[in-house]
């Protein structure tokens, strides 16, 4: 209950924009609870487009929760706009200016000569070149070349100069007299400062071409939300998991693309709270599945097209099979399940109707789309109503859809709806269901097994993470045959809201220098902080992971922090006991049995032996699992004398290494309520330089928690 006189309500919102709905939810600030939902159809063909859809879902869920504008600290949503745009090919022709030296020039001309992007079947991002010698470049030169681009079609600009990574001057200046012009631009450094001509090209140009529908939608959305009396910043989902400010996104519309799902995976990070696991994304026809490792989503980089560019986005693989899967069959033999759903049939599920509607059912064969088959299953009744029998279907059956959850439907109904089914295939209900979704579940299990290999995760410390309304329709059997522990998220059809309610500011900045020496990690990492506070992060809440490449010389520092908030919450810190109990319950075993062996203000970290090389978990003062490793070793200093307790716990790591593993060892400090991520790096050296740009400004006895396991 809030004090109103002592504390001021403070609200968050989250807005997923689907294809189909979108959703809002109202969260306390304070608690993190939800306090209100609401949604409608996504408004596409409004003349405010999706922005109409937006205010009015945050209308309504303030309304509904009697909930002032005021009120509001935190606003954001994510949008599948970029994503769509591509896909549906609803993109600017783009002119693309290449810049190089005369020396380059022969080299360079190519690299930066785009052609016309393939997005799909009579699908295609038209373009059109330009070339300017650096030398012989001047104003009078550049509006030439966007003079012949524009009488070409080109719609917007691109900039790209060899090199424009270290000088941006020639892509910027192209930019300002492209304005003049009134055409929108992007420069090749704005997304990354990696180097790598074509692919830098090719990113720039995908993100030019979506510039005038997102620049219009992310107008209408602002206007329409101050119209509203919303004043707190609004901020967009990024595809990396992150969030950025609309300001932002004028310019980097394509750092949204995989918003949706890198929403419910951020809410999982933040409403679940935990460390590692395999997530699903698991809707009526797809399953979105990736990797959650140390308290992150993995990240690569996006392909369009079939074209690698540098946008950071979710490590996702989609299968076909969700929910709201369909079922093939012929008499005595199940064919196969999905990859059409009911959604595309367009026919109800049988696990949702009435008990007493499911009357004399009779199985069908159907054939949902011309060329699918007619093989697919559906039950008439004996009013004339068709339902689809889906993989949602079976898990009622089985009873792995509990109550409470979205999937969760009428037993009753699901098994006279299956009794046919089962007769058709000569078996009983139950094994008839059983067959569903081992048929369904073998297309999944290939792929988390992957994603744990190719990861490095710990597979006895794997965690399944189900998402989205069908989850209860697949995970809770992948599961029991992997043998994985499990976890449905609570208000999981809603998830994507609340992780863009609850979402983080994000930024990657990437740089290729050929053995990177200690200071280049430390000027990375700084200039990650800074680039993450202009984007609205509060400072004081930053963290930072560099990661080093040897093989490509690439180095990555992504910097993380809470957006900078108007109300300042420093309530929700849980107790030792409850630290204790959540480190004890992802080991599964007894609190007692467990060593407290290092703390700070925001961090306590047990083991399962108080010395040498053990199962380990840190948890932070909200009760989050931010560190799980299955074997690694523990210290515990202050920041007068973490260097030679660095030093030693490598030392110990590295020669605790099994024979024949290469790599570094991975150590994790904690100070205050930082997490510093070190495992990325490849040398002592590197670690040592990192770890200490963290602690430069703190008191000598301020406490230091490492962990650090060996090399894998």
């Amino acid at each position: 209950m809030h004090d109103d006189q002592a504390t001021p309500r403070a609200y968050r919102i989250g807005i997923d924009v689907g294809g189909t709905f979108t959703k809002a939810v109202l969260i306390d600030h304070a608690t993190k609870a939800v306090v209100g939902r609401y949604s409608v159809l996504t408004t596409h063909a409004h003349e405010r487009g999706v922005a109409a859809g937006v205010v009015e879902v945050f209308r309504n869920v303030l309304s509904q929760s009697d909930v002032a504008a005021d009120d509001v600290v935190f606003l954001a949503h994510s949008t599948t706009q970029a994503t769509n745009a591509l896909l549906e090919g609803d993109v600017a022709k783009v002119g693309v200016i290449g810049i190089a030296g005369a020396a380059a020039a022969k080299l360079a001309e190519p690299q930066v000569r785009i052609d016309p992007i393939d997005l799909g079947p009579g699908r295609v991002l038209p373009t059109t070149n330009q070339f300017l010698v650096a030398e012989e470049i001047n104003d009078a030169a550049i509006a030439g070349a966007i003079g012949a681009l524009s009488a070409e079609g080109a719609e917007v600009l691109v900039a790209s100069a060899a090199f424009g990574v270290d000088n941006t001057a020639s892509e910027e200046r192209v930019r300002e007299l492209g304005r003049a012009k009134g055409l929108l631009a992007t420069c090749g450094h704005e997304i990354t400062r990696l180097y790598g001509l074509t692919t830098r090209t090719r990113t720039a140009v995908i993100n030019a071409s979506i510039l005038p529908k997102m620049n219009a939608t992310a107008e209408m959305t602002e206007q329409s939300v101050r119209e509203a009396g919303i004043k707190a910043p609004l901020m967009i989902m990024r595809g990396d998991g992150g969030v950025m400010d609309i300001a932002e996104m004028r310019h980097r519309p394509a750092m949204t693309m995989l918003s949706g799902p890198a929403a419910s995976v951020a809410g999982a990070l933040m409403h679940l709270k935990i460390s590692d696991g395999i997530y699903f994304e698991v809707g009526g026809t797809s399953t979105n599945i990736g990797v959650i490792q140390n308290g992150r989503p993995t990240v690569s980089y996006a392909r369009v097209g079939g074209h690698e560019t540098y946008v950071n986005s979710l490590d996702v693989r989609v299968v076909g099979i969700a929910g709201g899967s369909l079922i093939r069959a012929e008499p005595g033999k199940l064919i196969d399940v999905g990859p059409r759903s009911a959604h595309i049939a367009g026919l109800p599920y049988a696990a949702f109707a009435e008990t007493n509607t499911m009357s004399e059912p009779v199985l069908e064969t159907f054939e949902p789309r011309d060329g699918d088959g007619d093989d697919y299953i559906a039950i008439r009744v004996a009013d004339g109503t068709r339902y689809a029998l889906t993989t949602t279907c079976a898990a009622n059956v089985l009873g792995l859809a509990k109550p409470g959850m979205h999937a969760h439907g009428n037993t009753a109904s699901a098994r006279a709806a299956f009794a046919p089914f089962a007769a058709y295939l000569d078996v009983d209900i139950d094994a008839a269901a059983r067959q569903v979704l081992d048929c369904a579940t073998d297309k999944v299990i290939p792929v988390v097994d992957g994603l744990i290999k190719e990861y490095g995760l710990d597979p006895d410390q794997c965690l399944l993470v189900g998402e989205g309304g069908g989850a209860a329709a697949l995970v809770p059997h992948v599961s029991a045959r992997t043998n994985y522990a499990h976890e449905i998220s609570k208000d999981a059809e809603v998830i994507s809201s609340i992780g863009v309610a609850l979402a983080l500011v994000r930024e990657t900045i990437e740089r290729i220098v050929p053995h990177p020496q200690p200071e280049d990690l430390q000027a990375l990492r700084d200039e990650a902080i800074e680039a993450v506070v202009r984007l609205g992060a509060n400072r004081d809440a930053v963290e930072v992971t560099v990661e080093v490449d040897t093989q490509t010389n690439r180095m990555r520092a992504t910097a993380i922090g809470a957006a900078e908030m108007n109300v300042k919450d420093e309530s929700g810190a849980i107790s030792e006991a409850e630290a204790r109990q959540i480190a004890a319950h992802s080991m599964h075993v007894a609190s007692s049995s467990l060593s407290l062996s290092a703390q700070t203000d925001g961090y306590r970290v047990y083991s399962e032996t108080p010395t040498g090389a053990a199962r380990v978990r840190a948890v932070d003062w909200e009760g989050t699992l931010k560190v799980q490793r299955r074997r690694a070793f523990v210290g515990k200093t202050q920041a007068s004398e973490a260097k030679d307790a660095i030093i030693a716990l490598w030392q110990e790591a590295d020669l605790a290494r099994e024979a024949g593993v290469r790599g570094a060892p991975r150590i994790m400090m904690m100070h205050g309520r930082h997490l510093v991520d070190l495992s990325g790096v490849e040398t002592l050296d590197q670690a040592l330089a990192l770890a200490a740009s963290e602690i430069a400004g703190l008191d000598g006895d301020a406490a230091i928690a490492l962990v650090a396991a060996p090399p894998r």
